[in-house]
């Protein structure tokens, strides 16, 4: 049958990266300073990521796609070099593709005279645990996405506080959703701002106490939220017309979170005021992997 697929014209392509979280499948992913679809099989082809490529790079082509051919997939990833091809095996790994991730290794052992990387390699990749990935660089060495991949963890040293007293909610305004807020609301005039990716007041413990007390908030999910180009203006309006005096940037260690940090840069670009901004990244184990000013 014939089906919609993303499109990436290299030559127009600038490795940006916008284009990344905006892709909900987790298709996409910079390597090699260019976007590239890592998994024709994850593309649903509804071009979500289409509008945020600032230079017109990706389009939708129709094609024929009887039925899905791993083999053919990865005798064109291949040509693309090792980064790509490693980064569609982590791929279909992590979305438990197993039919499909069989097929891409036998024409890898197959041809494995034509392949840029050793067979060893592709073993070390793919028995590597999630644990060691996140553990040794930040969960993203392979260009695979944490994000989407399921895994259990023990909490560790958790006890609660106290079993007898209530832990006060250090949120001071109303909403906080990015496209909910009014950026000239009395509230946010030369406030500290926080603004936060969905999932790290959850991943982290001491949310309330260690980001929320002292600052304003809103949240966003650059995955996920449609209408981002609204959160690179609104951003841009807290520091020209609420005049913010510092923005704090709370994001996951996930590649698709780093997508908040760059509107915020976007933004920063975009208004006539400077603010000191400051990023930290959260580990999905709840722990700060890193607090600085950028």
């Amino acid at each position: 049958m014939i089906r919609e697929i993303v499109k990436i014209d290299e030559e127009l392509c600038n490795g940006c990266g916008v284009c990344v979280p905006n892709c909900h499948e987790g298709a996409l992913q910079i390597i090699d300073g260019k976007a590239r679809l890592i998994s024709e099989l994850m593309c649903d082809g509804l071009g979500a990521c289409l509008g945020h490529c600032p230079e017109g790079a990706i389009t939708i082509e129709k094609r024929e796609a009887e039925d899905y051919d791993e083999v053919v997939v990865i005798a064109q990833m291949i040509k693309a070099g090792k980064a790509t091809v490693f980064a569609h095996l982590k791929h279909l790994q992590d979305h438990n593709e197993t039919g499909f991730l069989q097929q891409a290794l036998g024409y890898i052992k197959a041809n494995h005279e034509a392949v840029p990387f050793e067979i060893s390699e592709v073993h070390e990749l793919l028995h590597s645990s999630n644990k060691q990935e996140v553990a040794g660089s930040g969960g993203c060495a392979t260009g695979s996405c944490p994000g989407s991949a399921p895994m259990a963890f023990d909490a560790g040293g958790f006890k609660m506080a106290s079993p007898t007293s209530e832990v006060p909610s250090a949120l001071t305004q109303w909403p906080v959703q990015m496209h909910l807020i009014n950026p000239a609301a009395s509230y946010f005039h030369s406030a500290d701002l926080l603004i936060a990716a969905d999932c790290a007041g959850f991943a982290y413990g001491n949310f309330h106490n260690d980001f929320i007390k002292g600052r304003k908030m809103v949240i966003a999910c650059p995955k996920l939220d449609q209408g981002q180009d609204i959160y690179i203006q609104k951003t841009a309006s807290l520091i020209d017309v609420s005049k913010v005096n510092t923005i704090t940037v709370v994001i996951m260690e996930v590649p698709c979170c780093g997508g908040l940090s760059r509107m915020v840069k976007m933004a920063t670009e975009m208004a006539s005021r400077k603010v000191p901004v400051k990023e930290v990244v959260i580990s999905i184990r709840g722990e700060v992997l890193s607090e600085e000013w950028v």
